[in-house]
């Protein structure tokens, strides 16, 4: 489970996000990311029990991301993230294609995965997976038990206009029209902070499974 000590450390610094005062909690950071990495570590070994592409040996650090914030290009220049943020994926949090993802964060934890932002030709290749597979596609994320976990498809990122190449009558044309294509699952802190807290994330990701077994096949 993650700790209410890390989850407090979290918002302790989103209140004083500056160097002076990360070095003198270094201890509580310290103590927060051992708890990610444990929790990390549970997670880990559940995914790999039903996606075989998730190598269970894997170390948890190679999953959990670090705390520091590139601000080279930001208009944002506090120096810390005020999250925890875990990818799991064949290559841990170095996503290349499908993944699964947890955000640990005092208000707004979630779990979540797909394919996001994924450059030219991935999306051609999930889209064209669509257009070939649709009924396929709408098998997965309209399935009761998915579809009352985690709701619709991501839309954040969409085109307005029908993409390159497919007609405005396309049976999928809005989900051709996507950038990216993931799902999340909102998850509060009394969930993560409880006894089977790794098992209620594992059981969220099995059920994203299929669908990033679709997105990896559009892209093999």
């Amino acid at each position: 489970m993650i700790n209410s000590s890390t989850f407090k450390f979290l918002s302790d610094l989103a209140s004083n996000n500056n160097r002076n005062w990360f070095l003198l909690n270094k201890v509580r950071y310290e103590d927060a990311r051992l708890n990610v990495l444990d929790f990390a570590s549970n997670v880990l070994a559940g995914i790999s029990k039903f996606d075989s592409a998730i190598p269970s040996t894997m170390a948890s650090k190679d999953c959990v991301n670090r705390i520091y914030r590139d601000i080279r290009f930001s208009k944002d220049k506090t120096p810390y993230k005020s999250n925890f943020g875990i990818g799991f994926s064949p290559n841990g949090k170095k996503f290349n294609g499908p993944g699964y993802y947890l955000h640990i964060h005092p208000q707004d934890s979630f779990i979540g995965g797909g394919c996001w932002m994924p450059d030219a030709d991935l999306l051609k290749a999930i889209r064209q997976e669509i257009d070939y597979n649709g009924t396929d596609f709408r098998n997965i994320i309209k399935n009761s038990s998915f579809l009352n976990y985690f709701g619709g498809i991501d839309t954040e990122y969409k085109l307005k206009t029908c993409p390159k190449g497919y007609e405005i009558d396309h049976p999928e044309l809005e989900f051709l029209k996507l950038k990216s294509f993931t799902f999340t699952h909102a998850l509060n802190q009394k969930e993560l902070s409880s006894p089977n807290a790794a098992e209620q994330v594992i059981e969220g990701f099995a059920k994203l499974y299929p669908f990033i077994g679709f997105l990896r096949n559009a892209i093999s």
